[in-house]
């Protein structure tokens, strides 16, 4: 039987959940582009001049309880202007107080629309740094130091706007009941577009430090959760409101900076989990279990990635069996990929930096000679499982930096595996979903490798394949992980069966 101490304080997706938690009411970076069908060309031409410098404050709450705030400066140079933006949290994560700080500088023309862009993410130990360059009709985006990742050129659709710079689009403008704009936001945390619509939704009074303010209520979705804006006459931001009650209210810089609970807030991870009735034993034994899935309706989620391989998805009806191991795989490293179709899990992405000397030379060490994909993927598992400390960490995960730290929770597990698998020839993918921990399912991380057929890894809990609790919800990177917010707190799971 597993014990609860194994599996508890690294069964989570960590850092990139709360990174796409932050992501959602708009604080952390993006950009903005406009369709070229809707109105926002008369948007953008109505951007405010901003002549000297100015600084916004606001206190981040998780609930009632403060845990953090964000600071955001427009400072005009000689021909544009430089955003920068700090952000400060403290969080509960599993019992564990953990700070996270990101800091972004962005260089905007007075349109705000955005040239550069470099956003330095913090949490303890571990660093991450993400920057993009606007070329013409594409962004170039780089992870990490130089040379350490393969810059990304992405398509833009429209002018690009840094998140910082959206509300100065209001600042100025008449605004009218009913009026919407439409944007696509682009995320290069998760190189994600997303077409977003802000509608305004009436006035209403708001009630900041016991005063009261008549503000435009401006509503929007964003991966099928609501989120809401309150902004003045004068187009200022007064609150702004997301999912699972995290809350940004304005503020001056003195106030922001006080009484910083973090410690005894809320447990993040606990609060996104799914709660169960059904009690499972043995979970390592079990070869099948079958469940009702609902939620899924009305959330936006794709159930595709519920069906296929070892689970079967009818209807709201779940089936997972566990695979059956292979001692030998139908071919030996590296894989001979002839007709292509291993090629997007045999190559290197931009936190997966499977073509990295450090990365291959590992690799090569743990495998050392042998060329049987089965028992040298298991090696990889085993030295992931063995040297990553299990901690939770709130960062971008990359193959380098867990290297670098031997620190991470299961999505730091996760992109170190797939690297190393992809290094020496073993098609590879990660994996979100949900695995079972004392009456709850918690979101998680974990791996895929083609071995004749997809077997399941967890190299967070040594597992090969996973046991049945690990419920898929997709594959893919963060690109494809950000799909999964729109079932946070609307996914209800029920037990049926188990054995």
């Amino acid at each position: 039987m597993i014990l609860f101490s194994k599996r508890r304080a690294f069964h989570l997706l960590g850092g990139a959940v709360v990174l796409l938690w932050i992501i959602m009411i708009g604080h952390l970076i993006k950009q903005v582009h406009f369709s070229d069908s809707v109105q926002a060309g008369g948007v953008v031409s109505n951007a405010y001049a901003v002549t000297e410098t100015a600084a916004e404050w606001m206190e981040i709450y998780l609930k009632e309880k403060k845990i953090g705030y964000s600071m955001t400066q427009i400072i005009p140079l000689d021909k544009d202007y430089l955003i920068q933006e700090d952000i400060v949290m403290r969080l509960n994560l599993l019992g564990q107080p953990s700070v996270m700080r990101t800091f972004t500088r962005a260089v905007v023309d007075t349109r705000f629309i955005l040239k550069n862009f470099k956003v330095r993410i913090s949490s303890g130990i571990v660093n991450f740094t993400i920057s993009g360059k606007v070329e013409n009709d594409h962004i170039i985006i780089e992870a990490g130091n130089d040379g350490e990742s393969t810059p990304q050129k992405i398509k833009l659709s429209g002018p690009p706007m840094i998140g910082s710079g959206i509300s100065q689009i209001f600042k100025g403008k008449a605004l009218k009941d009913g009026e919407s704009f439409d944007f696509f936001l682009f995320d290069p945390s998760t190189m994600t577009q997303k077409q977003m619509t802000i509608q305004v939704a009436g006035n209403e009074n708001v009630f900041l430090n016991d005063r009261k303010y008549d503000a435009w209520r401006l509503e929007t979705k964003m991966w099928g959760q609501d989120l809401v804006f309150w902004v003045d006459e004068n187009g200022n931001v007064l609150k702004e409101k997301g999912m699972m009650g995290l809350t940004l209210v304005r503020a001056n810089a003195e106030k922001a900076l006080q009484d910083l609970e973090g410690e005894d807030t809320y447990d993040f991870y606990s609060m996104s989990s799914v709660p169960v009735k059904q009690n499972l034993h043995d979970v390592e034994r079990l070869s099948f279990l079958k469940m009702k899935v609902g939620g899924l309706k009305d959330s936006g989620f794709d159930p595709g990635g519920l069906d296929g391989g070892r689970q079967k998805f009818s209807g709201e009806i779940l089936e997972i069996r566990k695979e059956m191991l292979p001692r030998q795989a139908p071919y030996t490293l590296p894989f001979p990929d002839s007709s292509g179709e291993m090629k997007p899990f045999l190559q290197p992405e931009w936190t997966i930096q499977s073509e990295n000397p450090m990365i291959r030379a590992l690799a090569g060490e743990i495998a050392g000679n042998n060329s049987n994909p089965v028992s040298v993927a298991r090696k990889l598992m085993e030295w992931v499982y063995k040297n990553v400390e299990k901690k939770p960490v709130i960062s971008v995960p990359s193959a380098l930096e867990v290297i670098r730290t031997k620190v991470g929770d299961c999505n730091e597990h996760a992109v170190l595996l797939v690297a190393l698998l992809r290094a020496v020839g073993i098609p590879a993918r990660q994996c979100v979903g949900l695995v079972y921990v004392q009456n709850r399912f918690y979101y998680h991380a974990w791996n895929e490798a083609f071995l004749g057929s997809w077997i399941s890894m967890d190299a967070t809990l040594n597992q090969m394949p996973a046991d049945v609790s690990h419920i898929k919800l997709l594959h893919g990177g963060l690109q494809e992980q950000a799909e999964i917010i729109s079932l946070i707190n609307k996914l209800t799971l029920e037990i049926e069966e188990s054995r």
